[in-house]
C-alpha cells in the first residue's frame, strides 16, 4: 500500500491544483493583470526527487512522465508540453541533489529554480509554436514573478507535510538506515 501513497498524493494535488484555480481569480487581493499558474504537482514532484529518490533511482521521472501528460489532457489543448517540462525539470532536479546536501534552503532553491525554468520553457515552446503573442516583457512581470510568489506559499506548505514522510517512505522502501 506504501508503494501507492506517491501516486495517489500526485493525483490528489493534480485535483486540488485545477479546482482551487478556478476560484483563484475570485479574490480580490490579486492584481487583475496578474497570472498565477499553480505549479504544484511540479513542487512535490520536485520534493519526490530530493527527498524520495535515491541515485539510481528515477520515480519522480516516471510520475512526472505519467502526471505532466494527465496535465497536458486537463488543462491544454497542445499534448506533450508539460509532459516534456515536467519531465525535463525533475530530470534535472534529480541530477543536480547529487551534488547538493538535501535541507530546506536546496530544497528551496531547487523549487524555485524548477518552477522558474518550467514556465520560461513553457514560454519559449509556446511561443516557438505561435500560440501566444506575449513579449517577454509582459511576461516576466505579469505571469513569471507572481507565479513564483504563488508557488513559493505552496513550497512552504508541501516541504512541512511531506519531507519527514518522503524520507520515511524512501528509507522503507529501499531498506536504509538512516
Amino acid at each position: 500500500m506504501k508503494r501507492l501513497y506517491i501516486p495517489l498524493f500526485c493525483f490528489l494535488i493534480l485535483v486540488l491544483e485545477s479546482v482551487l484555480s478556478f476560484y483563484l481569480v475570485d479574490f480580490n487581493f490579486i492584481p487583475e493583470k496578474w497570472i498565477l499558474v499553480s505549479h504544484w504537482l511540479l513542487l512535490f514532484l520536485i520534493q519526490v526527487s530530493i527527498f524520495y529518490d535515491l541515485e539510481r533511482t528515477y520515480y519522480s521521472l516516471f510520475y512526472a512522465i505519467i502526471f505532466g501528460l494527465f496535465v497536458d489532457l486537463l488543462h491544454t489543448d497542445l499534448i506533450g508540453v508539460y509532459l516534456f517540462v515536467y519531465t525535463a525539470v525533475t530530470y534535472l532536479t534529480h541530477g543536480i541533489r547529487k551534488l547538493l546536501h538535501t535541507n530546506f534552503f536546496v530544497a528551496l532553491l531547487l523549487s524555485v529554480l524548477g518552477v522558474a525554468f518550467a514556465e520560461v520553457l513553457i514560454y519559449f515552446l509556446y511561443d516557438t509554436i505561435q500560440i501566444h503573442q506575449v513579449i517577454w516583457e509582459d511576461y516576466w512581470q505579469l505571469r513569471l514573478l507572481p507565479t513564483l510568489g504563488w508557488n513559493l506559499l505552496f513550497f512552504l506548505l508541501i516541504y512541512l507535510l511531506f519531507k519527514k514522510k518522503l524520507t520515511q517512505w524512501s528509507n522503507d522502501r529501499f531498506d536504509r538506515k538512516d
